[in-house]
């Protein structure tokens, strides 16, 4: 069967792209590697579980990163009894919310997608995300249930839930085990069956549509096409539609698990080119590849591009890692669309970039690749979204980081909102509603979408999830809510800026943007925080926490003191008296010319996850 897998141009009615898309922890990538052994394409051998997954990352925290394509051979008996050969593409595309530019990438590579839904704990908020992504592009959607083998598995009570969404009998939907590989020789019939072939003019001038990109680094930029129209061969010259930059193609392929040169990709086909390109910015996602010699008239509707929800600072602890830092960035885009990124320097950390992300897993596992696969060591600054400010003479400020924040008076702030959906027990309603509303909240509606499951939508401003508020809705909710959020435009607020002074002078690292109700409590915490981890000096240093010329908040680290009068053993009072004085004076003038040291580690700790620290300790 995978001699089949190396045939060059295969009629486009063979041909079926397709992907998975689910929740977190539904079992995408455990079906996969079903697929990967029925159809021969991984010998058992060289199989491994989440095979598709390659980050050392995505192995350890068993979570999808990148959306992963893989081609399979697939042969199917007619009616007539005459087998017949098909390829399948299939996608593999993470579940988590920050990922979800990962999967409308893959939508566009795709006519179908394969629904799971984990038969144990059913629809969750982010499977109706993708759900309605997929639907928005028009593609047939096939229900599937996954872990019918588990214990607790209810497959005909989440059958029926899935039914009413997707507006199918319960009976079409199909019941599989990605761990057993129970019904999945129906499943791979059934997408040949129902998901349409992919539709394209062989003769015309050739279009493929980048879906992904990433940096080799023996080989340079390897780009992942979906051919639309026409064809690619090896050796032409190829131009980028948005760029009109111009490359030879060194080499085409397919992946099937593992990258093999071909001789072209036809219509409908998903493989890799390789130009030798160093340059990160020369192969976007999104554009259109064509033919040089014979270009299309009509380059191929793009992606829309990625918006930064959550921004911060970035800042090598070392500071000659600065231009490591930056090629590292460079890199890193390739690989992540969404990740952007401009220089900026900080009085206390030096010099560094303002990256932007698309929420906080997104800047955690950004952080984390860069200290792995690029042996940085990074200082992060507490994350905040972005803030749109009217000024009082009309003109308009964006500000990603607090120390933007126009000193001039102030006609009108906005925050970015999202719309949340949030899955739950039916039990839990109460206790939802109360930490909605203890965040601003706005209820938008309520549905049950069964007797026991509950779906709550919310508008709430971003500032106030990105933090710990996912956190707070699992512990409250035993664990069983599922959150999803979408950007739905910006809302008035009134907000200031406080910032941290350390004997008299702004710590701009430790400044941040909160509502005005919470300003009074970030100051409290952030000075009883720096009062613990900054050591104490030679002399007196007060913490204050201000906004404006306003003190909401001081602690004061005591200077460590010397015994003068040790070797006073008695006698005359004045003594001891004139060396005390002394000893004040000399403390006064250090004061007004000494420095405070803030080390490293206190930047850190003061700077990591408030919601990491404030959760209780396990007995």
């Amino acid at each position: 069967m995978s001699s089949f897998a190396d045939t060059t141009f295969t009629d486009p009615a063979r041909i079926r792209n397709f992907c998975i898309i689910a929740h977190i922890d539904h079992g995408k990538s455990t079906l996969a590697d079903r697929m990967l052994q029925l159809t021969g394409v991984v010998e058992e051998r060289q199989m491994r579980a989440q095979y598709l997954d390659r980050m050392d990352i995505e192995r350890e925290r068993g979570i999808t990163i990148k959306a992963q394509n893989v081609r399979l051979p697939w042969r199917v008996r007619d009616a007539d009894g005459i087998e017949q050969d098909y390829v399948l593409h299939l996608i593999d595309t993470p579940g988590h919310v920050d990922f979800t530019y990962e999967v409308s990438r893959a939508l566009e590579a795709c006519e179908g997608a394969v629904l799971l839904v984990d038969a144990a704990q059913g629809i969750e908020a982010q499977t109706l995300a993708n759900l309605y992504l997929a639907l928005d592009k028009d593609l047939t959607i096939i229900p599937v249930l996954n872990k019918i083998d588990l214990p607790a598995a209810d497959p005909d009570r989440y059958a029926a839930e899935i039914a009413h969404i997707v507006g199918c009998d319960p009976s079409d939907v199909l019941r599989v085990s990605g761990k057993t590989g129970a019904g999945v020789v129906d499943l791979l019939n059934h997408v040949i069956a129902e998901v349409p072939p992919p539709v394209g003019d062989p003769g015309a001038p050739s279009r493929a549509m980048i879906f992904d990109s990433v940096y080799d680094t023996y080989r340079g930029v390897v780009t992942y096409v979906r051919v639309v129209d026409g064809r690619l061969t090896p050796r032409e010259k190829i131009k980028m539609m948005s760029t009109g930059a111009t490359h030879e193609l060194l080499e085409i392929g397919i992946v099937s698990p593992e990258p093999k040169p071909t001789q072209g990709l036809g219509v409908g086909e998903v493989g890799y080119l390789i130009t030798g390109v160093k340059d990160v910015r020369q192969s976007k996602v999104g554009d259109t590849v064509t033919s040089a010699r014979i270009p299309a008239a009509e380059p191929l509707t793009g992606y829309r591009e990625p918006r930064p929800m959550v921004y911060s600072g970035l800042y090598p602890v070392d500071g000659s890692d600065y231009p490591d830092l930056r090629d590292a960035l460079d890199k890193l885009q390739l690989n992540d669309a969404a990740l952007t990124y401009e220089p900026e320097t900080s009085v206390a950390l030096g010099f560094g970039f303002r990256c932007g992300f698309l929420g906080l897993l997104h800047m955690e596992i950004t952080r984390e690749r860069l200290q792995r696969e690029f042996g940085l060591d990074l200082i992060s600054t507490a994350p905040n979204v972005v803030y749109r400010v009217e000024l009082e003479d009309g003109s308009e400020l964006i500000v990603t980081n607090p120390s933007d924040w126009p000193a001039g008076k102030v006609r009108c702030i906005y925050e970015p909102v999202v719309k949340c959906t949030i899955l739950a027990p039916s039990e839990f309603v109460g206790t939802i509603m109360e930490l909605c509303q203890s965040r601003r909240g706005e209820l938008g509606g309520m549905d049950y979408l069964s007797e026991s499951r509950v779906e709550l939508r919310y508008t709430l401003p971003l500032a106030e999830i990105i933090f710990d508020f996912f956190d707070s809705l699992k512990s409250r909710t035993r664990g069983y809510a599922s959150l999803d959020y979408e950007e739905a435009g910006e809302q008035s607020a009134q907000l200031v800026k406080v910032d941290i002074l350390l004997q008299g002078e702004a710590v701009d690292a430790f400044s941040a943007i909160v509502h005005k109700d919470a300003a009074f409590a970030y100051g409290n915490k952030m000075t009883t925080k720096l009062r613990e981890l900054i050591p104490r000096q030679q002399f007196e240093v007060p913490i204050q926490a201000a906004i404006g010329s306003k003190i909401i908040a001081r602690e004061n680290i005591r200077a460590i003191r010397k015994d003068v009068l040790a070797k006073c053993y008695g006698g005359d009072i004045s003594r001891k008296r004139k060396l005390l004085e002394k000893q004040k004076e000399g403390k006064k003038r250090m004061k007004t010319i000494g420095r405070v040291d803030v080390p490293q580690e206190a930047f850190v700790a003061a700077l990591s996850s408030d919601a990491a620290a404030d959760q209780p300790k396990k007995k």
